[in-house]
């Protein structure tokens, strides 16, 4: 785990509710991640076996854009759920600077 300088707290969520995925929507997470996960098991397996270099690589350009389709699933429930709830209870505003605080760390 990568230390940033910070308490080992929690960082504390802004004052807007969350909203719940649906069953579908856990799933598809579910099983997106799933997917991911088999792909880093066999790059490792990869590694182990002494596979060429570029063939790793390509799975572990695999595996990044996964992890970027993941995010931007869970970004879209975040903003059509939750955003969308708190601009309705007047917290909007808490809850826009967070989601572009997100969307920050992924311009990087």
């Amino acid at each position: 785990m990568r230390s940033s300088g910070r308490t080992a707290e929690r960082r504390r969520s802004p004052p807007h509710p969350r909203v719940a995925r649906d069953a579908a929507g856990k799933d598809d997470l579910a099983r997106r991640l799933n997917r991911v996960e088999g792909q880093v098991r066999g790059i490792a397996k990869m590694l182990d076996d002494d596979r060429y270099c570029v063939d790793i690589l390509t799975q572990v350009a695999a595996v990044q854009s996964a992890l970027d389709a993941l995010a931007r699933k869970l970004l879209e429930h975040h903003l059509h759920g939750c955003v969308k709830q708190a601009i309705s209870s007047g917290d909007g505003d808490a809850a826009i600077a967070e989601a572009l605080e997100v969307v920050r760390k992924f311009g990087r």
